[in-house]
This record gives C-alpha cells, sequence and structure tokens, in this order.
C-alpha cells in the first residue's frame, strides 16, 4: 500500500481549512510553492485529485478521505501528547459534535455536564439537521454526531440513542379558526410552520394522513431555531411538528392541543463517532448515552 507522507496529509488539510494556498502557506510557514508541491506530490501519490482549485479550494471525494484521515490524525497526535505529559498545562481537549436542534434545545447539553472531568473538554457543536449531521462526519469537520442515520459512516461506529418523538400540535384558537373539518382536508390549507425550508416533518405527517398525497400548505413560516419555532407555534402563527418532551409543558397546561395524538412521528437517533481510541470521544460517548437513555423513548 503507497504511504501517506505527514507532511502531505497535513499540509493537504491546512489548504481546505485555511481555504487557499496562500493562507495555508502562512499557517504552515512554508511558501506557497512548497504547499502546491506537497499537495500534487500526494495527488501523485494517491493516483487522485484531491482538491478542486476554486476560491475558496474545496475537496474533492477522495479529498474528503483524506482530509477525515488527517483530522483523525490530529486528534490521536493530541491525545497522545496529553498522556504523555507533553501539553501545555492545563490544555484541554476539543471535541467537534454535530447536533440537530431539537436534542440541542432539550436533552443534549444536560449530557455535557455529565462528561468525566478528566480528561478536560472543550465543546465545539455544529447545529445541523439530524438527517444531514453525518455528512459533517463523513467531511471529517466534527468527531461524532447525534443523527438519524442508522448505517456507520465510513470510519466510524454507531449506536443508537433512542426515538425523538413528535406531535402535530397548535393552540385551541387556531385549531377553531383554521382547523374546523376533517383533518386531512384542512391541515393542507392551513398555515404551518417549519424550522427551514428542508424541514419535511410537517409535510410527512400531511402526507401520511392523506395516504402519501399532497403535504402542509404553502403558507408557510420558517423559524430555525427550536425554541423559536415552538414559540411561534404556541403563539397561535401556524400549526407544527413539536417535540414532546420540548413541548410537555404547553401540552399539559393546554395552551397547545395535539392534533392527532394517536398518529405520533417517531424519529429514530443514533450516535456516531471516529473509531478512535479516544479517552476524549469516550468520555463524552458515556454522558451522550446515559443522557439518551433518560429523556429519550
Amino acid at each position: 500500500m503507497t504511504d501517506l507522507p505527514l507532511d502531505q496529509v497535513r499540509t493537504l488539510l491546512a489548504v481546505v481549512d485555511e481555504g487557499t494556498f496562500d493562507a495555508a502557506a502562512a499557517a504552515l510557514h512554508v511558501t506557497p510553492s512548497a504547499v502546491s508541491q506537497r499537495v500534487k506530490a500526494l495527488e501523485q501519490r494517491t493516483g487522485r485529485v484531491l482538491l478542486l482549485r476554486t476560491k475558496p479550494v474545496r475537496p474533492t471525494e477522495s479529498g474528503d478521505i483524506v482530509v477525515r484521515f488527517a483530522r483523525q490524525l490530529a486528534r490521536l497526535e493530541r491525545d497522545t501528547r496529553a498522556e504523555l505529559g507533553l501539553s501545555a498545562e492545563g490544555e484541554p481537549a476539543r471535541v467537534s459534535v454535530a447536533v440537530n436542534a431539537d436534542s440541542l434545545a432539550t436533552w443534549f447539553l444536560p449530557a455535557l455536564t455529565h462528561v468525566a472531568p478528566e480528561p478536560r473538554l472543550c465543546f465545539e457543536l455544529h447545529r445541523e439537521d439530524e438527517t444531514r449531521t453525518a455528512e459533517l462526519l463523513r467531511e471529517g469537520l466534527v468527531m461524532a454526531a447525534v443523527t438519524s442515520a442508522p448505517d456507520a459512516v465510513t470510519g466510524c461506529s454507531v449506536r443508537r440513542l433512542g426515538t425523538m418523538r413528535y406531535l402535530a400540535a397548535a393552540t385551541p384558537g387556531f385549531v377553531r379558526r383554521h382547523l374546523d373539518g376533517p383533518l386531512p382536508d384542512v391541515l393542507v390549507h392551513a398555515s404551518v410552520v417549519t424550522f427551514d425550508r428542508r424541514d419535511d416533518l410537517q409535510d410527512a405527517f400531511v402526507r401520511r394522513l392523506r395516504r402519501g398525497a399532497g403535504g402542509a400548505s404553502a403558507v408557510r413560516h420558517a423559524v430555525p431555531t427550536s425554541e423559536g419555532f415552538l414559540d411561534a407555534v404556541a403563539a397561535g402563527l401556524g400549526w407544527g411538528m413539536v417535540p414532546e418532551i420540548q413541548a410537555d409543558g404547553l401540552l399539559r397546561s393546554g395552551r397547545l392541543v395535539p392534533l392527532a395524538p394517536d398518529l405520533p412521528l417517531d424519529v429514530p437517533l443514533y450516535w456516531q463517532q471516529w473509531k478512535l481510541d479516544s479517552p476524549a470521544l469516550a468520555a463524552l460517548a458515556e454522558a451522550v448515552a446515559g443522557a439518551a437513555a433518560g429523556a429519550l423513548g
């Protein structure tokens, strides 16, 4: 198997992170010519184009694989230095994680408070939809992710966390004004709250009601935060699919009413992380799994 020289691998990562060859050269304290030569040598060694020379540069599919390897290598190097006592005194390990907004707003942050105190960690959270958090893993941008993808990303392990349950809900006043009639018929015309343009939960619920036909109304209010989404539904702006654990108080008080309590949408969640013997990742994984077991179905 062809060796991957570490200086070339690190240089490729620097180019991707910095966006240009010149910026990578400045970060590495070498000349732009040296950066270009290292990247070209790595491409010749692998027999693949690894970078698209755009502005900023972008890795190809093969480049993504090498970049992910480079990030994992950097993680192992930091862990090894820490175990050998070579890190700066008190320097914490950094762990990057992709998390969907609803988990972030409900059960995930408390999990971080239960991470073992050693090794010391700094968390870098990336908010992304659970259907797309795995992409950040594939690109090597994060070390772990809460995702709805059950199939392990290459180089990652996967474990089931539980199920996030969503209920279609609205205020009693909204129901009186806009949902007077058979739900499958009236829901397609009632204004709806969505997280963003890619949010498909509301459409999926309507399709389920109508046996695969149609979707939610074209009158959509996009509110791109989990807390803001729930507030918008509770204000009567429209109906929406609310996380049961987040909306429990509003449902119990009657400020929100479930539109079809016997038809929840359950989204399974999984924890995926790099297959590394990393104390930092292991500590985080145990805390996340414990919190999920207590919060999710």
